[in-house]
């Protein structure tokens, strides 16, 4: 098991990718703090890992308040001894064209996805550096190379990217990468109320012809995590069945 022992935290780990990558992370040995704003969804996905005898402990977390991502990263510490892996998986859209986007919808999207994302690399760096040893996986999105009716969700993406290779370059001394997974299209709770002919037209823009699996990116979750990636940093890997290679 590439994961034996480790601890892992993740966000938004109540549904979709975070669930798949909290899943896989089990399988592969790690010990789990399942972080995320949905108590629900959460506590089930907690629930249901320890009933298959893995160590896991749920978290309620708002990823823009610091005092939470605090607690969430003490708790996930004083339950298992340790932090090994973050992966920044929360991740909301307020889709509208500029013209007519909300104020409140631009801020609610940059505080979930950027913000979040930094203020939880931030505390778990306080922990890795002291360690000498981390991973921490952030998540872009091929959105973050532009798109219709997206400018808050692109720019929060895009923005990803520069705090991912930011990051990494000041992590690496104390042997923590940072590296950011870029998913296309994924069957998740976000895409699923996907109009079905607007769904077509994304689909037939993929060269693979499909969505991915919320467990295709979780695999890719789980290799950056090992060792077999300690080489890997500040880097950004598209998982999109080739769409961004048109852009």
């Amino acid at each position: 098991m590439r994961l034996a022992d480790r601890v892992a935290v993740i966000t938004g780990a109540g549904t979709g990718i975070g669930e798949a990558t909290a899943r896989r992370f089990v399988q592969e040995g790690a010990r789990v703090a399942v972080a995320d704003l949905d108590v629900a969804g959460g506590e089930r996905v907690a629930k249901e890992l320890q009933a298959q005898g893995a160590q896991a402990l749920f978290v309620r977390t708002d990823v823009t308040v610091k005092a939470e991502v605090e607690t969430l990263i003490q708790r996930a510490v004083a339950e298992f001894g340790r932090l090994d892996i973050l992966v920044n998986n929360a991740g909301i859209n307020r889709d509208a064209f500029a013209a007519k986007l909300r104020e409140e919808d631009w801020d609610a999207v940059l505080a979930v996805n950027l913000k979040g994302t930094f203020l939880c690399a931030q505390a778990a760096l306080m922990v890795m550096s002291a360690q000498s040893s981390g991973r921490i996986i952030n998540t872009s999105s091929i959105g973050a190379l532009g798109n219709l009716g997206q400018a808050n969700y692109a720019a929060s993406k895009a923005g990803v990217i520069g705090l991912t290779k930011t990051l990494a370059l000041e992590a690496a001394r104390y042997n923590v990468t940072v590296n950011a997974v870029a998913p296309g299209a994924t069957e998740t709770r976000m895409t699923a109320g996907i109009p079905e002919k607007v769904r077509e037209v994304i689909v037939g823009k993929i060269p693979l012809r499909r969505m991915a699996r919320p467990e295709e990116i979780a695999a890719l979750h789980a290799f950056l995590a090992s060792d077999e990636a300690a080489y890997i940093t500040g880097q950004v890997i598209f998982v999109d069945g080739g769409i961004s290679v048109g852009f």
